[in-house]
């Protein structure tokens, strides 16, 4: 046996039986392949059932002088993993989990019961087309961390984006047999700014090195915070095309709040937007049809932090789904399962973090620029909206894919799903536009199967579906 084989073997054994004179933490560095075995998640707490794939948790150092970590959940495809493309999926906030809301109500194949202690499996997981990888960015959310205090004061788009890189760079490197899969980058609301910032970080990397270290194919936002500017002008187009906002409010708004920024407001559009929302009431504005969580839990008016949640797949509705995740990701025997490095994350673990958010620092106005450079790149763009969100409304979409003023290529026309109209979509040169009738901000949660149907139609390059005739004959 190799010395380093020895070594290893030793190490597993330590950890197996908890030896207390040999550490079992971040002391010990194992190669990167033998890193992938350690993050093996071999039983989760809460769950009664098998599943036919592996999943892997663990953390990757991005920043070793400040001691900056982020989380990951991995999930291998359902079925033939080999086979099928890799996707990264990030949440926004800023200051928002993506375990929290991708993995563990949307796209996730493992989502929590109302108990807050017992799981169930996803019949519309994307892991049934994708190997999918959640990542909790920047540090300070979710269970990623810093041994830097200062670091969590001083997030921003341009160093999220620099560490995301760092990670995806790290994480092939423990995960080998990824390296040269077709990637792709998905994630709604404030990752609007996450995804197109980290793909055109990874296209930049590729052309400094003359090759395709990541070989990214596209990326997919939905929901997405795009311009700041046109953002504001369809969202109050839309609250007051709906009835939600009284005439005065609208002319105020359009007024006061015209080229301010989305997440650093003048102190006069937000006491516009606090009228907007005393007009409004009590409901849910990621989703305005639906009754929101009436529940007692802390209530914020952010872009990223939601007032209810709603339904649970094929189950009574339950608008409180976010405080399931909170209990379970609390217990110690599941951050123990997901290998969760207690003593450096928070005591509590949040869904997002007010002080990731409150202290976030560059936001750019508009990632419209890196849209119309990334068009170029031969990258299949994507972006989807649920309809009947009132935080970044499908009207928002539309005018900032409007400011690009691309060719149409094949004109607007409803999309279908088991013979019923499951929204609409545009195709232009370089970018489709998908609507998703009835969803809400978070549109796999609102409609699953749809959203299934979305992403096997984007990741195979195809149109979404139209509406099939069956012949009588």
């Amino acid at each position: 046996m190799s010395n380093s084989n020895w070594v290893f073997s030793l190490f597993l054994i330590c950890c197996i039986l908890n030896l207390r004179f040999i550490s079992c933490s971040t002391s010990f560095s194992p190669d990167p392949p033998n890193q992938q075995l350690l993050d093996r998640v071999l039983n989760l707490p809460g769950q009664n059932f098998d599943v036919s794939f592996a999943h892997f948790a663990g953390y990757v150092t991005v920043n070793e002088e400040s001691g900056r970590t982020l989380f990951y959940w991995f999930f291998e495809a359902e079925e033939d993993p080999s086979s099928k493309p890799l996707l990264l999926w990030l949440n926004g906030g800023p200051g928002c989990s993506s375990i929290a809301f991708g993995l563990a109500e949307e796209i996730g194949p493992f989502h929590v019961e109302k108990d807050g202690k017992t799981l169930y499996l996803n019949p519309y997981s994307w892991n049934k087309a994708a190997n999918i990888l959640f990542l909790d960015s920047p540090v300070g959310v979710g269970f990623s961390y810093s041994n830097t205090s200062s670091d969590v004061l001083n997030n921003g788009d341009k160093r999220t984006a620099s560490d995301n890189l760092e990670f995806l760079l790290q994480w092939f490197e423990r995960f080998p047999q990824y390296k040269g899969r077709d990637f792709y980058i998905a994630g709604e609301s404030y990752a609007g700014h996450y995804v197109p910032q980290l793909s055109q970080a990874i296209v930049r990397h590729n052309y400094g090195n003359g090759e395709k270290i990541i070989n990214l194919k596209g990326f997919m936002v939905g929901n997405a915070l795009t311009d700041d500017f046109h953002d504001y002008l369809g969202l109050f187009q839309f609250m007051w095309s709906v009835g939600m906002i009284s005439d005065q409010t609208y002319r105020q708004l359009n007024i006061l709040c015209d080229f301010q920024s989305f997440i650093h407001a003048s102190e006069n559009c937000d006491k516009a937007l606090d009228i907007a929302y005393e007009e409004i009431g009590d409901i849910d504005m990621y989703s305005i049809y639906t009754p929101p969580c009436t529940a007692n839990f802390s209530r914020l008016n952010h872009v990223w932090r939601r007032k209810s949640k709603v339904g649970l797949l094929r189950r009574a509705y339950d608008p409180c789904t976010e405080q399931h995740s909170t209990v379970y990701f609390n217990l110690p025997e599941v951050q123990n399962a997901l290998h969760v490095r207690s003593k450096n994350s928070p005591l509590k673990w949040e869904t997002c973090s007010e002080m990731v958010n409150e202290n976030w620092k560059d936001s750019p106005r508009s990632v419209l620029n890196i849209y119309r450079k990334l068009l170029h790149s031969g990258l299949r763009i994507w972006i989807f909206s649920g309809d009947t969100d009132a935080v970044i409304p499908v009207t928002s979409t539309r005018y900032s894919i409007d400011a690009l003023k691309l060719p149409t290529v094949s004109p607007w026309r409803a999309w279908y799903d088991d013979g019923q109209v499951g929204g609409w979509t545009q195709e232009y040169k370089g970018l489709t536009f998908v609507t998703v009738r009835g969803a809400g901000h978070e549109v796999p949660l609102h409609k699953p199967k749809q959203a299934l149907t979305l992403i096997k139609s984007y990741l195979s390059g195809t149109s979404m579906p139209k509406l099939e005739l069956v012949s009588d004959s």
